[in-house]
């Protein structure tokens, strides 16, 4: 910055003419007979009675967020900083007798630059004298003599450093209060006390905190204590939805009183990086720089714990920070829950808390706004810019099937365009399987991927069903223009979910079909484990739905609950806490998943275990018939691969044996076995043998002359 060589040359010469008159006091001290590490000459009792007023440490009120709802300026690095800095107490002054280097006279402002520890005593409420023994301490790390004139003021060799009682004794208008913990110097951690055993505070060794030593000679910089904990917030460029957010916060910010503090600023909903993006901007608006701490590095111990808050809360003073506390993963009844809400209780200045829920208490002011990713529509304008002449209808399909926040979009498509920079017609796979890859993580973790490879022509099922899968798969894929340029998002709330329930027996092709819609609309399929979602202890159960739902949220996949009515049951009467928070499962379930964006199956044998009021929010219900001889023989003719060595088979007498496709499919696979090991292609008689297999496993009657056959007799029993 170009103001900041003078302010710079300026500032050294005040703390050379103040160190200067400090090593004059410290002369004068060690030239006296009496010892100066007694008590000064006014009694104690006196020196209370003429110490300044105590007052509270400057806290979050007298922050720099304060100074900007005032009308000022938020207070730039130190380069910048000018005389607009009013200075808290008077310098030393530099009339004593001694003929010593002059400190800049009171009040002086070397050219109009306000000197860096007028402007920490001024942010963090020092007294004159308080100043005065900061100043003390930190001549101990910029002049090499202050070790021995302090050993010589108090007379002892062995205590070349400050103390209290020194400072008592050298510095003028000394206050017993500077000693307390709740003073400046103590409360802000300014000094670092040595005491060890039991000796007295007022005789300790006192020594400057590195922060504050750097702070006064000009650089200020971020705290190293607090340095791995945080992450500074990137640049943000908000679409019009989120940027609403953001003046709406702003608006409210800005009609806080001067004086009064800042309310606690909650961004809820689930996708953390709008809502990092919405807690940059309106940091920068105040000219301030926006920094995540995650919930989860907060110390445990109590003393670490008021540590790291005092560090965080002179910090704000020192440098135009904003808090952006990232507590997503935080529940309620976690350990780390108390602990959360004191801090957020006690941070002060300009601090926003990513959660699901609210955090704040009673005692604490809130603004509570629901943050989300961009609209379809303002995602589907960013595909369209970033793609450009080349894009297509890959805009209007991206948008319609993924959910994606601005960076992850940009992240795509970047990648996309240099990836098939040399192969235009390369573009639009390129771009879906990136956006697929990108929504795979999360869901890997909470269900079964299915690699869908099944198509319509393998779907035996009577046109009517067939015809609804399709309109399902219509609907899927139309959702962007039926929802957002027909209007019906903005005149519907509800309703909006797309889901289906597939009723049949097991094997009839509730599984194939889920394939078949993922494999047409190109979209992932997970199979949800029931026993990675169903837990036996309270609560557990709504946060792995919450988790899997939250990570289904992205777009690109399907979700299958396979034996739904395990999870999707009747509510039953309340007799016991058991079956409350049963009910209270059900009830999580049909809120998700009626608000749930992307196509959610559910199939089941069991339809009548089925609670009603899920049948009410389901789109599409599929009845899966038992297959008739028409479709069993199709499903016969179409099991074996090209490849399999296949050799005269009666497909009209296998379609007439009483199978499901799924008992179908299993035969055929065992008979390719029996075939594979004895060396021949699979016949009538290997199908026959492992027909009778099947039955068994299902308990059917086996009747010995259905699975006789004679070749020589054309296939006659």
């Amino acid at each position: 910055m170009n103001d900041y060589a003078p302010w710079l040359e300026a500032n050294d010469r005040y703390l050379a003419g103040a160190l200067a008159d400090l090593r004059v006091r410290l002369e004068r001290a060690a030239q006296r007979h009496d010892t100066p590490a007694a008590a000064p000459a006014a009694p104690a009792t006196a020196l209370m009675e003429t110490a300044p007023a105590v007052s509270a440490p400057a806290g979050p009120k007298h922050s720099w967020v304060a100074r900007i709802f005032s009308g000022q300026h938020a207070p730039p690095p130190l380069a910048a900083m000018d005389a607009d800095e009013p200075s808290a107490a008077r310098p030393i002054v530099a009339t004593m007798p001694g003929g010593a280097a002059a400190a800049p006279a009171a009040g002086a402002d070397e050219g109009d630059h306000t000197p860096a520890l007028a402007v920490l005593a001024n942010r963090l409420g020092l007294s004159a004298f308080e100043r005065d023994v900061l100043l003390l301490c930190i001549g101990m790390e910029l002049d090499t003599r202050f070790p021995a004139l302090c050993a010589q003021a108090q007379h002892d060799p062995a205590r070349p450093h400050p103390t209290f009682a020194l400072a008592f004794a050298v510095l003028d208008a000394p206050s017993w209060d500077a000693l307390s913990p709740q003073r400046p110097l103590r409360y802000w951690r300014l000094l670092d006390i040595h005491q060890p055993g039991a000796q007295p505070l007022i005789g300790a060794a006192l020594s400057a905190d590195e922060r504050v030593v750097n702070f006064v000679k000009g650089m200020n910089y971020l705290d190293d204590r607090l340095t791995p904990l945080l992450a500074a917030l990137p640049p943000a460029t908000l679409p019009p939805s989120q940027q609403a957010i953001a003046d709406q916060l702003l608006d409210s910010l800005r009609h806080v009183s001067a004086g009064e503090p800042l309310p606690l600023v909650q961004l809820l909903g689930s996708d953390s990086v709008s809502k990092q993006a919405i807690a940059q901007a309106v940091a920068a608006a105040f000219g301030a720089q926006a920094y995540r701490l995650s919930a989860e590095l907060l110390p445990a111990a109590v003393g670490e714990q008021e540590t790291l808050l005092r560090l965080w809360q002179r910090e704000s003073q020192l440098l135009p920070l904003a808090l952006y506390l990232d507590a997503a993963e935080v529940e309620r009844g976690d350990a780390a829950a108390a602990w959360v809400k004191r801090f957020l209780a006690r941070t002060g200045g300009l601090a926003f808390v990513d959660a699901r829920e609210p955090w704040a208490s009673a005692a604490t002011q809130a603004l509570s706004v629901d943050v989300a990713k961009p609209t379809a529509v303002e995602q589907r304008s960013l595909w369209q810019r970033l793609l450009g002449d080349v894009a297509g209808a890959q805009p209007q399909q991206l948008a319609g099937h993924f959910d994606f926040n601005l960076g992850r979009i940009e992240q795509i498509a970047h990648s996309a365009l240099a990836a098939a920079e040399d192969r235009p017609v390369a573009l639009a796979p390129t771009l879906w399987q990136g956006a697929l890859a990108h929504t795979r993580p999360a869901l890997d973790q909470l269900a079964q991927r299915i690699e869908p490879k099944a198509g319509w022509d393998d779907l035996k099922l009577p046109d009517g069903e067939k015809a609804l899968l399709r309109q399902i798969a219509d609907q899927v894929a139309q959702r962007t223009t039926v929802y957002d340029d027909w209007g019906f998002r903005q005149r519907m709330n509800r309703g909006l979910s797309i889901s289906a329930l597939f009723t049949g027996e097991s094997g009839t092709g509730k599984t194939m079909a889920a394939e078949v819609l993922a494999r047409e609309l190109g979209l992932s399929l997970y199979r949800i484990d029931l026993s990675a979602v169903v837990s036996k202890y309270i609560g557990e159960t709504e946060k792995n739905l919450r988790k899997l739902f939250d990570a289904a949220e992205g777009g690109g996949a399907i979700l299958f609950f396979d034996e739904a009515d395990a999870l999707f049951g009747k509510r039953s009467e309340v007799k016991d806490s058991h079956d409350r928070y049963a009910n209270i499962e059900v009830n999580y379930l049909l809120q998700r998943l009626e608000s749930f964006s992307g196509l959610a199956i559910l199939a089941t044998n069991m339809k009548g275990a089925l609670d009603s009021a899920f049948l009410r929010r389901l789109r599409f219900v599929i009845n899966f018939p038992f297959p008739g001889t028409a479709e069993r023989r199709a499903i016969w003719a179409s099991v074996f691969p090209a490849q399999a060595a296949v050799g005269a088979l009666d497909f009209d007498r296998l379609a007439r044996l009483p199978l499901t496709g799924g008992s179908i499919q299993g035969i055929a696979l065992n008979a390719a076995f029996m075939a594979a090991k004895s060396g021949v292609p699979i016949g009538m008689p290997l199908l026959l043998d492992a027909v009778r297999t099947e039955y068994r496993k299902l308990d059917k009657p086996i009747n010995e002359a259905d699975f006789r056959w004679r070749e020589s007799a054309g296939g006659k029993p």
